[in-house]
């Protein structure tokens, strides 16, 4: 049986990988992992690190866009409801590969769920997403508590220090995930706040991505969306910075 772990080179999947591996070793074990050309160095650091502790290779796939040339590319901007990101960026690309290395019947996908109220409700699509191939969530298990978001994470920068490995620099700066480099087209307002307070010279890199994706479309979308009067409207990174600075200085 081949146990392949979809590795995302966050928090969850590592711990995924580690029951994996205490339940059915690593020879036949695979560390899959996308890389969306997106993604903070220290995220490849994080990754190397847990191919060392478990003495298993990672296998990279790539599309070979990042997410802003696929945008431009598909003439569509990704927001927090449409990710083409995802798909042509991470599921094609692994896809692609479980066709060719994993049959079907002789392989296992492992997914980093936390066992969170808010991640374990992905569960049915993500399982939907992956047939034919059998998916399981190692860190699911029935017998344990479910845990906050914040408790599932510290359990497992804990579990991670144990072993000698210094999670990703992203939660320590605040985020909940070690994905885009802070830059997800699903995050909302707040993480967007974030990355503009502590890595100001990426979001000011999204702002500009995004500004010519609009000048491209001649269209005012954006990957934010702001109520006003009841209302939705687009709200660009620029009219956010904008906003958040104003109301830092009040």
């Amino acid at each position: 049986m081949k146990h392949v772990i979809q590795l995302s080179g966050g928090l969850g999947s590592f711990g995924a990988a580690l029951r994996v591996a205490e339940k059915h070793g690593t020879g036949d074990m695979t560390l899959l992992i996308a890389d969306t050309k997106a993604e903070d160095e220290d995220l490849w650091r994080f990754a190397d690190d847990i191919s060392r502790l478990l003495d298993v290779p990672l296998t990279k796939v790539a599309d070979g866009r990042n997410p802003w040339e696929l945008f431009r590319d598909k003439r569509f901007l990704g927001n927090d409801r449409i990710t083409p990101c995802t798909k042509y960026l991470k599921q094609i690309p692994c896809r692609k590969w479980m066709k060719v290395n994993a049959p079907v019947g002789d392989s296992i996908v492992y997914i980093g769920i936390e066992k969170t109220k808010r991640d374990r409700a992905r569960i049915p699509a993500i399982a939907r997403n992956w047939k034919p191939w059998r998916v399981q969530f190692p860190l699911c298990n029935r017998w344990e508590p479910e845990l906050s978001k914040e408790d599932s994470k510290a359990r497992l920068m804990d579990l991670a220090r144990w072993y000698g490995i210094e999670p990703p620099r992203l939660y320590a700066l605040g985020y909940e995930h070690n994905n885009c480099a802070g830059l997800c087209v699903r995050a909302g307002q707040k993480q967007w706040k974030l990355t503009l307070d502590t890595q100001p010279e990426r979001f000011a890199y999204a702002e500009a991505q995004e500004q010519e994706i609009r000048d491209l479309l001649g269209k005012p979308v954006a990957m934010l969306r702001q109520i006003r009067a009841g209302v939705s409207h687009p709200l660009p990174l620029s009219e956010l910075r904008r906003q958040h600075e104003a109301a830092s200085t009040a």
